[in-house]
Formats: C-alpha cells, structure tokens, sequence
C-alpha cells in the first residue's frame, strides 16, 4: 500500500487533507487525475442504474436532514462503537478489536486499558444562530435514509409502480474510532446507493436479480476475476433490519474487505419512519387491490472503496534493465486520460500538428498533450497516469498521415491513420480485456 499512496500523491490521484498544516486524520483530497477517475466510476454507475434501468429514478437529497429521521433509523439510539483508551500511548482503539483477556492491554504499548465506553459515530452540529438542544442536528452517515423519507414524493411525481427504485450519489459522514487503510476507511466518504421497492413476496427473486447485476458492474471496471468474491452475512452479522445481506468482496493488501452490500431490508425502514412521522409510507396496489408496506433491496457501495479497488487492482511493476516499469492498468472505460499526444521531437511541424490532433480528441475524450522530455520519459509518466495509449506524431506523419499507438498493457506499437483515433479509443473503452484476465468471474462464488 505504501508505494501506492507514494504513487498517488506523486500523479495528482490523491492527496492528505490539509497536508500543508500537518494533514486531516482519516479525510482525503482527490487530485486532478483521482477525480477524473471517480467521476468515471459515479458515471458507470448511474448509467448502470438508471439510465439502463426504466423503473429506476434519481433524487439528491440534503445532507443535514431532520433530527427525527436518525431517531427513526436507529441511529441516535444505536448507532454506536465501543471505545477504550490507552493510559499510557493515549491511542483509541475499537474495543471489538482488542484480544478478549482478563485484563486486556493495549496492543500498541502494553498498557493499561481504559474501562468500555460507547461512542456514537454521528458527527453532531447545530442549526440557526443559537447552539442549544433544539438546534442540534447531524451530518448524516449514510445516503440511504434520504431515499425512505422521500419515498412518497417520488412515488407520486414520477408516477411510478411498484416494483421500482430510487438512486443517489452523496457524502457521508462518520466519526469512526479508527479509520485506516488509506481511503477505505475514512471520515468522509461518498456513497452509491440504490433502494428498490418490491412487493414483500417477491424480494427474494429482486434479491438474487440485484446480485447478479451488482456483481457485473465490478466486471465492467476491469476488475481481476480472483480478487473478487460474495460474503454471506451469518446470524451473528445480521443487522437488524436485514433478512438477508450479502457483501461484495475485494482481496486487498490488507485482507478481504467489504466493497458493497445487497441487502433485504424488509419492510423495517418504511415502517419505522411511518411512526415517527405519523405519515402512511403504505402502498396501494391499483393491480390487486391491495395495500402494504414495499419491502426494500438495498445496494450500497462506496465511491472511495471503488476508486480503491481500482487502484489496487491496476497497480503493477515490471522489472527493467535500469528501473521498473510502474503501470496502472485501469480500464480505459474509467481511466482518467484516455490517451496521450506527443511530438516526436519539437521542430519540423510536428508540435503543431500533434496540437491538431489533441484539439480534436479531446472534443470527445479526455486527453492529455505533452512536449516535454525523452519520448520514453513521457511513456513513463503516462504508464503510471494509466492512460491506455500514446500517440506519437513523427517524421512519417506528414507523408501518410498515420500516427505511433503505443498500447499501455503491450507496450506494442502500430501505425494508426489519424482519422482512426476516435473510433479506436472507442472501441477500446467497451472491448478492453487486461492481458492477465481469465475468465472464471463466477457471481455464484460465496466464501
């Protein structure tokens, strides 16, 4: 992990919060090439859900919302971790994580422990001019609450049926005891969401319909089939709410990690915002005459766990005479650069016509120019951007009118007519097949 973040920070993906004062713990700034990324994957997945889906809708709801809608969720009264603190080190740990003995000691220092405390991981403020009890509100610390609170308006405006969902990409906020892992455990995070409501009889086939499509997403990142896999919640892991969950699994550096959930949540949501609130969230059934309170499939996934994965993922280093090559093989169709233009050398015509073609690509794809340093030198730096291709105009450009296409994976070379390009890059971004994949992505595979 440590020569990813290196890398990270030294192309412009991510960046230390506030770095310049000593940095924010656990809080992250997406550079010019992180965001390019996200945004891509926040794309595919909107796509994905609703564009591709006609039952499913979108809302964007507020971040501070009604301090009711947490006591409704559960999260004032349980959304809570146990705490304890070292004597000694002063470090936090989650109690949950400290070897159950007679007398625990701090795994840090061997120190004595502090007795078990709850901690809530809502991060509380206030609203208005005056800080008292009725001012307090939350940030919240999921997306998903402003979906049910919205449930009716957006059954009634968009005039939809049941079954039928509810998408959002937002922020989230929480106070957690012990973030790490770089940017999979954070304070602040965004989330993709999508609730879909379903008749209570029919959740377990909606159930398995939204495994197999949530599965296939990671499939269209690019990601390698073997470091992919289900997680069947037990007994014991159940939430409350849910009947049945399961987690999409990622084999990071740090262990197999939880990168989104598909989870039956009954009917418990609508219900419990239907007595703290006193509205009717039921459903009335104009096909059968009947009325009930939609059971929900959830799917949740986390925007930076993606990115994430993707990064890990596409990591590689290649040994060299001299250096190791350092390649990210991000999938064209969510790279941040989708290709390069380089001038051979900066006479004869070519940074002008190499300017040419960058105006002209970058018109459907975001491009990079570069005219500066060793063609190799520039290869390198684009290696490690993951921009899928190179495009070098030379000496025989002027004479035919093609191009170099230097392939990111292959390092192979091939001439292309310039009037080639854009369908080319196109054609990658749907068809791009790492050259180590092997097909054995099975949605059927539970640990």
């Amino acid at each position: 992990m440590e020569k990813l973040m290196s890398l990270c920070k030294r192309r412009g993906f991510i960046y230390q919060s506030s770095e310049i004062y000593g940095g924010q713990s656990a809080c992250w700034d997406f550079g010019p090439l992180g965001v390019e990324i996200k945004n891509n994957i926040k794309q595919l997945w909107w796509t994905a859900m609703v564009h591709e889906n006609e039952n499913i809708v979108g809302l964007d709801a507020a971040i501070i919302m009604h301090p009711r809608v947490w006591e409704a969720s559960g999260h004032v009264e349980g959304f809570h971790d146990p705490m304890v603190d070292c004597k000694d080190c002063k470090r936090r740990f989650k109690a949950d994580t400290i070897p159950q003995t007679i007398n625990p000691r701090c795994p840090e220092c061997g120190g004595v422990l502090t007795d078990i405390r709850q901690f809530n991981l809502m991060f509380k403020t206030n609203v208005g001019p005056v800080e008292d009890s009725a001012s307090i509100a939350y940030l919240r610390p999921e997306t998903a609450q402003g979906i049910y609170v919205n449930f009716l308006n957006v059954l009634n405006s968009s005039r939809q049926k049941i079954p039928f969902g509810i998408a959002q990409i937002g922020k989230a906020f929480r106070n957690e005891i012990t973030p790490g892992n770089f940017i999979f455990r954070s304070r602040e995070f965004e989330q993709m969401e999508m609730q879909f409501f379903v008749r209570p009889d029919e959740a377990d086939s909606w159930m398995d319909h939204w495994r197999k499509q949530r599965f296939e997403f990671h499939n269209r990142l690019g990601i390698r089939p073997e470091r992919i896999r289900w997680h069947e919640h037990g007994p014991d892991e159940l939430a409350h709410y849910a009947r049945t969950a399961f987690d999409i699994q990622y084999r990071f550096p740090f262990g197999w990690s939880e990168l989104e959930g598909v989870h039956n949540r009954t009917d418990y949501d609508l219900k419990r915002h239907t007595e703290y609130s006193g509205k009717d969230m039921s459903y009335f059934d104009q096909e059968t005459k009947e009325r009930y309170i939609p059971y929900i499939i959830e799917t949740s996934a986390g925007c930076d766990r993606t990115m994430l994965q993707v990064l890990v993922d596409a990591y590689e280093e290649e040994p060299g005479e001299k250096e190791n090559r350092v390649v990210m093989r991000i999938s064209p169709l969510i790279a941040p650069v989708k290709a390069a233009v380089f001038p051979l050398v900066r006479r004869d015509g070519m940074p002008e016509r190499a300017q040419e073609i960058y105006q002209e690509l970058k018109r459907y794809f975001t491009v990079f120019y570069d005219e500066n340093g060793t063609i190799g030198r520039r290869y390198r730096r684009m290696d490690e951007a993951g921009t899928p291709y190179c495009i070098t105009v030379d000496s025989q450009t002027a004479l035919d009118d093609t191009v170099t296409v230097r392939d990111r994976d292959t390092m192979a070379q091939e001439r292309v007519k310039t009037g080639d390009l854009k369908a080319m890059i196109s054609k990658s971004m749907e068809e791009y097949r790492r050259p180590d994949t092997v097909d054995i992505f099975e949605d059927s595979y539970v640990e």
